[in-house]
């Protein structure tokens, strides 16, 4: 899947819109440049958040410390700097 993103001097930046409590866990598909992703944890005590870098740290084979959320800890809507990719 071609994710849609803009490239930095050390990784890539995209944009993701979550969907947390949802029955299954992954990323959905893209919709207008946006990542589209389920979470199965609840937007609670950034539990959320926590699995998203861990989906996104699988998806592209590097550390969850690697994984930034720049903007929208509390919105579904996310903008995730992810260093080390050069995609």
């Amino acid at each position: 899947m071609d994710i849609p993103h803009t490239k930095t001097r050390d990784g890539i930046i995209i944009e993701v819109k979550v969907a947390p409590r949802s029955s299954k866990r992954g990323i959905v598909g893209v919709m207008d440049n946006v990542l589209k992703v389920k979470l199965t944890a609840p937007p609670v005590d950034g539990a959320a958040n926590e699995q998203l870098v861990e989906l996104l740290a699988e998806r592209y084979g590097v550390k969850k410390s690697n994984i930034i959320i720049l903007r929208g800890e509390t919105s579904r809507r996310k903008t995730v700097k992810i260093m080390g990719v050069k995609e």
